[in-house]
Formats: C-alpha cells, structure tokens, sequence
C-alpha cells in the first residue's frame, strides 16, 4: 500500500522513477544535514534558473555572477560582492559546495534552509534587486513554464518552486576528489613536503577546519579588527548575544586555491596574508567557546602548509560541465522563442 502511494505521489508531481537521485555522499564523510531526494529535472531547472540574468530586476545579474564554477562557486573579482547597478554588498560572496552537510546559511547563520537563503539574494536592493515573489510572472512571459510542467507535472510557476529547484541543483555541488582524497583513499601519495604541511594543519588549523569537510560550520572569531564602514558584528547581528560579536562561519578550506579574496569582507587577497595574520592575530575564539593562540608559523611552515592546502583543490569539481552553463537549455529556449 505504502510503495503504490509513494508512485501515486510521484506522478501526480511528475517525477519517474528513474529521475530520482540523492545528495552524494563520499565514503567516510558523515551523513548529511540535509538529506532531500532530488529529482533530476528539478537539478536541471535550476541550473538554468542558477546562471540566468532574469531573476534580477536590470536582467544583468544572475546567481553565477557571484558564484563562478571557476572559482568553486566563489567570486574573484572584487573583496565585496557586487549587484545591479553596480552597487556594492558588505561581504564577500562566499564559495558554494558541500551544502548539504550544513544546518544553517550566510556568514552569519541567518538562514536555517537553504531555499531562504537562495531568496535573499534575489531580493536584496544591492545584489539581484529583484522579488521573488513576483518573479513568477516575468518568467511566465518566457518558455519556462515547459521546464517547470517537466520538473514539478504542471507549468505553474511559484516562488517556492523557484527557491527549491535552485537549492536542489546547489545539493549536488560536492567537492570531495581533490588529491588529498586520493591519497586517503589510497590512490595517491604527498610529497614530502606536502605531508609536512598536513602536519602543521594539524597542529594548527584542525580545530576549526576539521576534515573530511574542512571546516565545522561553526562560527568563529579569527581576531579580524572591526571594519569600521561596514560595521558588521557578524553572529551577533542574529543571536543578539554579546559573546557572538565579530563571529563569522568557518569557511571550507577545500578548493581554497580558487575562492580568494579571503574572510568574511575578502580583506586578505592571498593565503600568504592569512597565514600572516594567524601568525599575529589575538582574540581568536573557535565555535566552542575555546580561547585559539596565534599560530607561530616558521617560513618553512608556510610553505609546507601552502604546499598541503593546494592538495585541496578539486578540477574535477571546478571543471565539472554538469554544474557549468547549461548553454544547450538556453539554446532550446531561444530557440522556441523564435518560432512562437
């Protein structure tokens, strides 16, 4: 009774079997926080929906403008991110992968799913401009509602089904076969000096940016004096709680090679300036509460750590055509369009 149910529900929203699929887990990670079944179409909607200008209000900007898959879904360009019309964020966008193994969203934990998170952008004045709620009707003009009626079994389009094709095709942003995998998977070896940089991340690093994962999720104080234009407290600014004043999320150090600037406002343009400041930084407090001392890192300890650091990055990921442009689905659309 319950299988035939389940297939019930399936047609009525759609979905074939065969179109299902799971976040992948790589072996000896933990299990998921988010543990949604996707469904293949709904990954490719938003794909399209993803790389699209549409969703903001000038149709300049879309969600890979912040976000390159050049760049693990980090942006370069500029310490600040940048919106339509050329006005200016408060944070540096942030690297987008192994998202479902997260609990909460933004440098300060503002949102607690994913589907909220990928609103905000969209409607921020200074990042898309745009409404979410009333996206529905510019995209209704184009011939998305055929992509909508193949991901969800009807062509209408509503604001949850944008935000939830958007975080289903950001679930499969996994990153896990950097060379570092290799070699604890057996398949490969460091260097010697790249194994003397995996000891100096251990004895420095491992508390906050804990492997598999590289990082806790947690939020942390790194001892980074208040930047005095921005005024962002971080945490705080969501808990209220004195103790959380200048904490921001452990970033993942996986792919660090790509995601520059660095921090939460993309002050350091180099891993060499962010060794220097752990070298000198007071006040560091980890997301347990625990007083972190600086770290005290010889030259020759910089270079074996930057050596371990680049066994984080992960080509497979970054040069994966499954999370690229999906130029062929904008070429179908065009397509349509001239002939309607």
């Amino acid at each position: 009774m319950k299988r035939t149910l389940f297939f019930i529900v399936l047609l009525a929203f759609g979905f074939r079997a065969s179109d299902e699929i799971r976040v992948r887990k790589p072996k000896g990670w933990p299990d998921p926080v988010i543990k949604n079944t996707l469904n293949s179409q709904q990954v490719d909607l938003g794909r399209m929906l993803f790389y699209d200008p549409a969703l903001s209000a000038n149709n300049m900007i879309s969600c890979a403008s912040c976000h390159s898959p050049y760049n693990a879904f980090a942006h370069t360009d500029h310490a600040l991110s940048h919106g339509i019309d050329d006005r200016i964020g408060k944070r540096n966008a942030p690297a987008l992968m192994n998202l479902a193994w997260r609990k909460d969203f933004m440098w300060d934990g503002a949102f607690r799913s994913l589907e909220e998170q990928v609103a905000f952008p969209i409607n921020h004045p200074d990042e898309m401009g745009s409404s979410i709620d009333s996206m529905h009707l510019k995209l209704q003009s184009s011939t998305y509602s055929n992509y909508f009626s193949a991901a969800y079994g009807d062509s209408k389009i509503t604001p949850n089904r944008i935000s939830h094709s958007i975080s289903s095709f950001l679930l499969t942003l996994v990153s896990s076969q950097s060379k570092y995998d290799a070699v604890h998977q057996g398949k490969a070896h460091f260097t010697d000096q790249e194994q003397k940089g995996y000891t100096v991340f251990k004895n420095n690093c491992n508390t906050c940016h804990q492997e598999p994962l590289f990082t806790t999720s947690g939020f942390a104080k790194n001892g980074l004096p208040l930047d005095n234009n921005l005024n962002d407290f971080g945490r705080m600014q969501i808990t209220k709680l004195a103790k959380d004043s200048l904490k921001f999320r452990i970033p993942t150090l996986r792919n660090i090679e790509y995601t520059y600037p660095y921090m939460h406002d993309g002050r350091f343009k180099s891993l060499w300036q962010v060794m220097d400041h752990y070298n000198q930084a007071s006040d560091m407090i980890d997301d347990k509460g625990r007083i972190v001392d600086k770290f005290h890192l010889t030259a020759n300890e910089k270079v074996d750590l930057m050596a371990f650091l680049l066994t984080l990055t992960d080509k497979e990921f970054l040069f994966n055509p499954a999370h690229a442009f999906p130029k062929s689905n904008f070429e179908k659309q065009l397509t349509k369009n001239n002939h309607n």
